[in-house]
């Protein structure tokens, strides 16, 4: 093991982080719109959210890469190996992420929004004020684990061909002939990153008033 072989393998903990971080958040961002329409009064929003959630909650995150990977060009659509892993990380963790938030809003105490209507808030203001704040507080943790769950789930989208940690050290296993050496340096990074990730959740978790 060289330096130079730790710097490359660095460089495929950026491409993985950056991956995570993306699909992460736009995730969220479609996660919340999902749990919105899973928690509406149209019964057809509810059936189609809750449609998505079976649906990337039950393929496995290894057949939706490929899947998109060889869908795409057959459809006309040419895209490098990154955007079809962003694609299916994003697919994948907003499905778990859309049903943690429902879990959320569904266990919020109806008293808490009774309340709030008593004393005259409108609708939007309970959501903001109440219904959004208690949900985050309750889903955190789950939310924190989810995107433990994706960073360490990224290592598959070395299978459509992007530099990330595992396809570095696949790629430096077969050059070097040290698999051992490499793919123990690989976990340490994903080991490292899944630190930074536990850590700032709970650190935003003590900025919302949880313990942990």
């Amino acid at each position: 093991m060289t330096w130079i072989h730790v710097y490359l393998l660095a460089v495929g903990a950026v491409v993985t982080a950056g991956l995570s971080v993306v699909s992460i958040t736009i995730g969220l961002a479609i996660g919340i719109s999902v749990c919105a329409a899973s928690l509406a009064k149209s019964a057809p929003l509810r059936v189609l959210a809750r449609l998505y959630v079976s649906f990337f909650r039950g393929v496995p995150l290894l057949v939706l890469l490929l899947l998109i990977y060889h869908l795409l060009p057959q459809i006309g659509i040419d895209v490098p190996g990154t955007v079809a892993a962003l694609v299916g990380l994003t697919l994948c963790t907003s499905a778990y992420q859309a049903e943690t938030l429902r879990g959320g809003f569904v266990n919020i105490a109806p008293g808490l929004v009774e309340a709030g209507r008593m004393i005259g808030l409108s609708p939007a203001q309970i959501l903001v004020r109440i219904r959004a704040p208690i949900a985050l507080r309750l889903t955190l943790p789950a939310l924190v684990n989810e995107a433990i769950m994706i960073l360490k789930a990224s290592s598959l989208v070395s299978v459509v061909g992007v530099g990330d940690i595992t396809r570095t050290a696949q790629n430096l296993s077969s050059s070097t002939f040290r698999p051992i050496e490499m793919f123990a340096t690989a976990g340490l990074f994903y080991l490292l990153l899944n630190i930074v990730v536990a850590r700032g959740g709970n650190g935003l978790g003590r900025m919302l008033g949880l313990r942990g």
